[in-house]
């Protein structure tokens, strides 16, 4: 299995780079999932405002949010038999998850590794549109940060 991974924080929102954690949350997912495929994706940290206009424009909800994924696997054309699965683009508003950090009481790394696992199960497919699907997906999440020692507090 071979992660090609591209991390943006173009800029400089985070004080912490986030780019090792990120990869290792790749890898134990990839692994969790018993998933050996060759994979590329990429996580940008943005601002509000940006994500608000993402937000807007790609999904026609007038608001900013914590973190949105673009899944290129949604549309066939983009697997290409031999070459690496290439998943999307993870987009987290650091100003949202400092928010959330905050008012949920554990830390800003707790909050940014939370919203990258949730956006990289997005990228896999997994959703939370019903009851079942959500439990599933906040279970895996759950799971996947115990495994790395990235808990609540």
């Amino acid at each position: 299995m071979n992660i090609d991974f591209v991390y943006e924080d173009e800029k400089h929102l985070c004080q912490e780079d986030y780019e090792a954690v990120f990869r290792k949350i790749i890898e134990t997912t990839l692994q969790t999932l018993q998933i050996d495929d060759d994979v590329e994706l990429s996580c940008v940290i943005v601002d509000d405002e940006q994500i608000h206009q993402m937000n807007r424009d790609y999904r026609h909800i007038d608001r900013a949010t914590d973190v949105i994924s673009f899944a290129l696997e949604d549309n066939e054309q983009y697997y290409v038999a031999g070459m690496p699965r290439s998943l999307g683009d993870i987009f987290i508003s650091y100003e949202h998850a400092c928010q959330q950090a905050q008012e949920y009481g554990h830390s800003l790394k707790r909050e940014m590794c939370f919203l990258m696992t949730h956006g990289l199960l997005h990228l896999l497919g997994y959703d939370h549109m019903n009851e079942d699907d959500e439990k599933e997906m906040l279970a895996l999440q759950k799971d996947i940060l115990n495994q790395l020692g990235i808990e609540r507090g």
